[in-house]
């Protein structure tokens, strides 16, 4: 089975908000060596807000402000790679432009390579282009490698038919079809990833990070989260 596990930067910042907890890391790191260790080859995706989001100044370019925010991301997968090695696991960083030698360009054929020696392949940088977000880069990505499934970990524990932190009375689904979701606009990633996953029939299990083996337990199925079908 292989699996693309898409990570928001807020939640490696933990409750610090911006920057890194590394208690927070490493558990996510105890988890995917959990799944590693049992065969499933594991794919990474992490967003930057806990640096930079896209539109945190109006004073800059759109365009430079997303690449301030492609940057945040590679930083991001360097430092978490590292605390996946510490746990003892192989890693490699693929980005879509070169990175001299901090990381190395991706290709298909370069994460498949990695992936049959059991490495867990981080893909930083997004798409390498302004205006996609890294929910669209996971998709992509996803698309890519042929991957089963998409872990969605979120600071919020499944989708939900309104918001919940402004509507006690929103309704989580346990399951929910792509096509709803993109008719309903409901967010789980954003409209061109959300299309994108349509259109390419890639699943999704959305479910919140900070819940006890959440990754582990997502990846089986058996979690308290949201199921995105195709």
């Amino acid at each position: 089975m292989r699996i693309l596990l898409k990570l928001s930067g807020e939640a490696l910042a933990g409750d610090k908000k911006t920057g890194f907890d590394e208690a927070t890391v490493r558990k996510v790191a105890l988890q995917v060596k959990q799944l590693v260790d049992n065969g499933t080859e594991v794919g990474i995706v992490i967003g930057g807000g806990n640096f930079w989001r896209g539109r945190t100044s109006e004073n800059i370019d759109r365009v430079k402000a997303d690449q301030i925010g492609m940057l945040a991301t590679i930083m991001n997968c360097i430092y978490v790679s590292e605390i996946f090695r510490s746990v003892g696991m192989m890693t490699n960083i693929l980005t879509p432009f070169e990175c001299g030698s901090f990381t190395k360009l991706f290709s298909k054929d370069r994460a498949n390579k990695y992936f049959a020696k059991g490495m867990v392949v981080f893909f930083a940088g997004g798409t390498g282009h302004p205006y996609f977000s890294t929910d669209t880069g996971v998709v992509l990505r996803a698309i890519e490698v042929e991957a089963d499934c998409i872990l969605l970990a979120k600071a919020i524990d499944g989708v939900y038919d309104s918001d919940p932190a402004t509507n006690p009375n929103a309704k989580r689904y346990t399951e929910i079809s792509i096509d709803d979701v993109v008719a309903g606009n409901l967010q789980v990633v954003d409209m061109t990833a959300s299309i994108l996953a349509r259109d390419n029939k890639v699943p999704m299990r959305v479910f919140a990070l900070q819940e006890e083996n959440s990754i582990v337990n997502a990846c089986s199925g058996s979690f308290n989260g949201t199921t995105v079908t195709v």
